[in-house]
């Protein structure tokens, strides 16, 4: 009898368990439309894997135009666009790692980035996937382009325990981010796929060319109107 009675209390505990747990994490996306976040897990596992933790996050105003426009025209030139997803890129990523999984191809978005970074641990698998695509949509819901955009840029690790674009530009340019010049951004936004191998100071040849190509699609997209919109 004892036995019956458990497991009805036991299924009642995990729904008010999940309720809560539900509910939470919705007041904390709310939150973070406001207010910056606080250590997320990947900045923990940096500290706690021996790189350190360097980081100071900043307002939209302290961050450089320039800046803004370099990690969308490095990462995500479609930002504007999508609504979180960039599905062609994502079928041609899958495609790609059919044919190849030893050489894994990612696909992500700005937004994708952020809700990982946020609010996720840094992994390639299913569950974390599944996670990612609710924080996205979610965050592209309730946040808006501008304020994804001004997360992204205060939470991604930009080098070594380096996180922010704060962080890395009085790092690599002894300056604060408001003042770096479309060079210094691009070669910051060069190193954004792999920031613990590529380094912006002393720059590789991979670095310096791949700046390059950064500044000239910032050039092309400095003209588009919805691109405008959003780095204004």
């Amino acid at each position: 009898m004892k036995t019956k009675g458990l497991f009805p209390r036991l299924w009642r505990f995990l729904k008010k368990l999940f309720l809560i747990l539900f509910i939470g994490q919705f007041v904390y996306i709310i939150i973070l439309k406001w207010v910056n976040p606080p250590l997320t897990i990947t900045q923990l596992s940096n500290w706690f894997s021996g790189y350190g933790l360097k980081r100071d996050y900043v307002s939209w105003e302290e961050m450089s135009k320039n800046a803004r426009l370099a990690v969308i025209a490095s990462e995500d030139q479609l930002f504007a666009d999508h609504n979180g997803f960039d599905w062609k890129s994502i079928e041609k990523a899958m495609e790609y790692n059919t044919r190849k999984p030893n050489r894994v191809r990612g696909a992500s978005t700005i937004s994708q980035q952020t809700a990982k970074n946020v609010f996720l641990w840094q992994s390639r698998g299913w569950v974390r996937k599944g996670f990612e695509t609710y924080f996205t949509f979610m965050i592209e819901l309730v946040w808006g382009k501008q304020r994804i955009l001004e997360v992204y840029l205060n939470v991604i690790e930009m080098g070594p325990g380096i996180f922010g674009i704060e962080a890395a530009s009085q790092k690599y340019f002894k300056k604060p981010a408001k003042s770096l010049t479309r060079a210094e951004a691009a070669r910051i936004a060069a190193c954004l796929p792999n920031p613990k191998k590529f380094k912006v100071q002393p720059a590789s040849k991979y670095v310096i060319g791949r700046s390059v190509i950064i500044q000239r699609q910032m050039n092309n997209l400095a003209g588009d109107k919805e691109i405008a919109a959003i780095v204004e």
